[in-house]
């Protein structure tokens, strides 16, 4: 029976940027993915000065989407660099809404993908997509303990970020090997996992230097799993 994974991402390239190596190989063996962002990610750069940077940012996360195979996208609306606690609720609500709705129509068990708790970079949005995942997860775990299965969320190695960092926002050091669960290598799909990152062309200069940073081990993603 093939799983389906439900990914909550906080802007439009997280998955792109983030999990993309996984979520690329899980379709390819047989996996069914959803995923959702929570803002369109209108306040990110904007090298081509869009008027509606939001727009566009949507339409590159659609071919994303399309070039991984993913099942269905769900953008929820909010307002890129604000989310809160008080999001973080309403977040859960509709995410544990369209998960129970898909419950609805397969006997398929269910994972959730995210972001680490710290966000990876220290941005709010990212923890509060993270936070929100992790309340959902949690919530129909108790209801349906055989149909949800793990919450995966993708941190980095403490290898590749040795100390916390204050460059912008404050940003955890990695996580040491004792604390990963899980690292998929992913790097047979080199080329999709690039061709998925340079789809998100407004944000190119993140993009490239993302390509630039992990190389010939881009597809290579390290988890932290509960069950």
């Amino acid at each position: 029976m093939k799983k389906i994974i439900i990914g909550v991402f906080a802007h439009p390239d997280d998955e792109a940027f983030g999990v993309s190596p996984t979520l690329i190989k899980e379709i390819r063996e047989g996996a069914e993915a959803h995923l959702i962002t929570l803002t369109a990610g209108e306040e990110g750069a904007n090298p081509d000065n869009h008027a509606e940077l939001g727009t566009v940012r949507l339409h590159e996360w659609q071919r994303s989407c399309e070039l991984m195979g993913i099942t269905r996208c769900h953008h929820l609306g909010y307002t890129d660099g604000t989310l809160s606690n008080t999001d973080l609720l309403t977040i859960a609500d509709r995410v544990g809404q369209l998960t129970e709705n898909i419950l609805a129509t397969t006997d398929s068990p269910i994972e959730f993908m995210s972001f680490d708790m710290n966000g990876i970079s220290g941005h709010i949005d990212h923890i509060v997509a993270s936070r929100a995942t992790a309340l959902v997860f949690y919530r129909l775990k108790q209801l349906f303990p055989e149909r949800i299965t793990r919450l995966r969320l993708r941190c980095l190695p403490i290898e590749q970020v040795p100390e916390h960092t204050i460059d912008r926002l404050y940003m955890d050091a990695g996580r040491t090997s004792d604390e990963i669960t899980e690292v998929v290598d992913a790097r047979e799909y080199h080329d999709t996992i690039i061709e998925v990152i340079r789809s998100h062309h407004s944000q190119r200069a993140d993009g490239e230097t993302h390509i630039a940073r992990y190389g010939n081990d881009i597809g290579i993603n390290h988890f932290i799993v509960t069950q």
